[in-house]
């Protein structure tokens, strides 16, 4: 059981959720679970949404895990006609498979810092480039193509896009991953306006700092103290601290919610403790 920041009912809502084996979308999952929704949690990582689905299922919730992968249309329209089967149709979809690649990734911040044997801008491997845009963009509107047909037929239901606080101002070291993610703000803007006189919501967060397992290593030493990047990010955000995880749920609560949020749409809501906000001054 997680502590739900705001009370709203969802019960009987068929919610889809891409990227539900993470610590975010899968928090997310949880959430909208102990909600009353009926939760189809999607990850190409099958262990980690059937563990989830048990986790959830034992506490007395409605939750199955379902293998998944966001860059193949025939293996979403599968998963698609399975969610049907066992729940059906989708009322909320929740894209939040995406994420970086070390081969789109520099290892330096500035080109005049380059150094010999480091990886460069001039060094960037265009696969992993390709890679970060199918995943995140692509990796957004295909399940859109897959559940929204539901939502059409309907002709009421919400999407939740994951943006990033790269969308606004880049980050230096990713650029193909702070590209990616203003195509998905974006892409928000326009789902939203395409879908707009068939009663689909389509809205995004952009989450600010979390820290995760992947990404402890780089934000802090062995110590315990902030690495230089790390403190760089600190020094940069008002509240002096990153973001957790649950602190996303009220929004993707609120903003999925059609009575909540009934005239919210297009909308891309920075989660950041302040950190689009200064201007480092």
């Amino acid at each position: 059981m997680i502590k739900l920041p705001i009370n709203i009912d969802y019960k009987d809502k068929v919610v889809v959720i891409t990227g539900a084996g993470g610590l975010i979308c899968g928090a997310m999952a949880r959430a909208f679970a102990q909600s009353g929704a009926k939760v189809a949690a999607l990850d190409l990582n099958e262990e980690a949404v059937k563990k989830l689905a048990d986790e959830l299922n034992k506490e007395g919730f409605v939750c199955k895990g379902y293998k998944a992968n966001v860059l193949d249309p025939e293996n979403l329209e599968a998963v698609h006609q399975a969610v049907l089967n066992d729940f059906g149709g989708c009322d909320i979809l929740v894209n939040g498979a995406g994420g970086n690649n070390p081969r789109a990734t520099t290892d330096n911040e500035y080109q005049h810092e380059a150094k010999e044997g480091g990886k460069s801008f001039f060094d960037l491997d265009a696969s992993g480039v390709d890679f970060v845009f199918k995943l995140n963009f692509q990796g957004t509107l295909l399940p859109t193509q897959a559940f929204a047909k539901d939502m059409v037929a309907k002709k009421k239901g919400a999407i939740l896009n994951i943006s990033s606080m790269n969308a606004y101002t880049p980050l230096t070291k990713i650029p193909a991953y702070s590209a990616a993610k203003a195509g998905i703000s974006n892409f928000t803007e326009w789902l939203a306006t395409h879908f707009a006189g068939t009663g689909i919501r389509c809205n995004a967060i952009a989450p600010g700092f979390l820290v995760s397992a992947q990404n402890k290593s780089l934000l802090f030493n062995d110590d315990g103290t902030p690495t230089a990047r790390s403190q760089k990010i600190l020094n940069g955000t008002p509240m002096g601290r990153f973001v957790d995880a649950s602190e996303l749920l009220g929004a993707t609560l609120f903003l999925c919610d059609d009575n909540s949020a009934s005239a919210i749409t297009g909308v891309v809501l920075p989660i950041d403790c302040g950190f689009a906000s200064y201007s480092g001054v």
